[in-house]
């Protein structure tokens, strides 16, 4: 593991950390870089609305290949078996 040098004031905020979670310090520092590694690597709001075009279209084309034939029973009644039971 590589030594890291971090701010005397940083290390006290993470060691009061550690105490609070039960854990060492060098899990609590893995464990906060871990989190905030992950964040960095999560898409923006931006990057999530640009598919959503696409997931709509895939949600349309899966719709189109369900059976016609099929009769579905009807979702109220079901919820009305349901409930008498």
């Amino acid at each position: 593991m590589a030594n890291l040098n971090i701010p005397d004031d940083l290390y006290a905020q993470l060691q009061e950390l550690a105490n609070a979670e039960n854990s060492s310090v060098e899990a609590q520092a893995i464990t906060v870089l871990q989190k905030g590694l992950q964040t960095k690597l999560q898409p923006t709001v931006d990057e999530r609305y640009k598919n959503v075009p696409k997931l709509l279209e895939e949600i349309r084309l899966r719709r189109e290949q369900l059976p016609k034939d099929v009769e579905w029973p009807d979702s109220t009644e079901m919820i009305r078996e349901d409930r008498n039971r």
